[in-house]
């Protein structure tokens, strides 16, 4: 593990982030109305979409990199500590039941491992070494993408993932909340999402943290758009492993297809719950296995699907 900084030297750097700046306005904030906090806490989110705003096109042009690779197969990897970190493992976490990806499509890595998602492992930040550790676990590949978080720009461990992968060939974003942010210039997608000054100071989960989980929620579902995981704005690929999640495949399929409650039930038994080929039996007309058949010439997307089936599909609502 890499030795512990110099405390005057971290100091330094800290004082430079944006992210850790005082604000001595705030000063007596502890002795104000509860509502008050709350009204201001409140106003300082607003600020974030407005940041996020600047950077899309820097976020465009990372998505498509990113889904380029992910429809050769590549994965999508995201590494980072603390809140960073967490972050990241929960988007990955969310991917499947709402995608249908598999569990190794999307990965979330966290400096300390599975233990840091509920508490502090101490100095597992710092390292690079343990960045470059995790990575070698999954044997990247030049398709696979690695996105570094990290709200101060500066920390070891999303730094060195991003600069293992790099030397494998995959593709690497850098995701901060500083201009000028080290994690940015060793990646080749930075992005930089400038927030300001946190209301508690140098806490950055929270305008840094919202200003992440904003940024993250685009890379993963505009890439599964990409990918023809959606079909309109329906999450046609929805894996339904709950009650709540059948009862939704159930109406996704009725508003893809505008079809009575017994034929979207018909067309979700005949297809094993799989709500795009569920869909697809009833727009296109087809049986279970022919609309498995399309799906899979058509690479997963439905429309592709549905334009290959003739004219009948495109009566669909969508």
């Amino acid at each position: 593990m890499t030795p512990t900084s110099d405390p005057r030297d971290l100091q330094a750097q800290l004082e430079t982030l944006t992210t850790e700046a005082f604000r001595p306005e705030l000063a007596d904030i502890d002795r104000l109305p509860t509502l008050d906090i709350a009204r201001l806490m409140n106003s300082e989110d607003t600020s974030v979409p407005a940041a996020v705003t600047r950077r899309l096109p820097e976020i465009a042009a990372a998505i498509d990199a990113l889904a380029e690779r992910m429809g050769r197969g590549g994965r999508l990897v995201y590494a980072g500590a603390g809140t960073a970190g967490r972050l990241g493992v929960l988007d990955a976490s969310e991917c499947p039941p709402t995608f249908n990806t598999a569990p190794e499509q999307v990965v979330g890595l966290i400096a300390g491992g599975r233990e840091a998602m509920v508490a502090s492992i101490e100095g597992a930040e710092d390292s690079k070494e343990l960045a470059r550790t995790d990575l070698d676990t999954l044997s990247l590949t030049a398709d696979d993408t690695v996105v570094g978080i990290s709200a101060s720009g500066r920390t070891p461990y999303a730094i060195g993932a991003v600069e293992h992968a790099r030397a494998q060939g995959a593709l690497t974003i850098g995701l901060a909340c500083n201009a000028d942010s080290a994690l940015a210039a060793a990646a080749e997608h930075g992005i930089e999402i400038v927030v300001g000054p946190e209301l508690l100071t140098g806490s950055t989960r929270l305008k840094a943290g919202t200003a992440q989980k904003l940024v993250l929620n685009m890379l993963s579902t505009i890439t599964m758009i990409r990918l023809g995981k959606t079909y309109g704005n329906l999450m046609v690929d929805v894996r339904a492993s709950n009650d709540k999640l059948r009862a939704r495949s159930r109406r996704i399929v009725a508003l893809a297809t505008g079809a009575a409650d017994e034929d979207v039930e018909r067309a979700l038994a005949a297809t094993d719950g799989e709500v795009k080929h569920a869909i697809l039996t009833i727009l296109a007309d087809v049986d279970g296995p022919t609309a498995a058949r399309l799906l899979e010439e058509s690479g997963g997307h439905l429309r592709a699907a549905l334009g290959a089936a003739g004219p009948r599909s495109s009566d669909s609502p969508c």
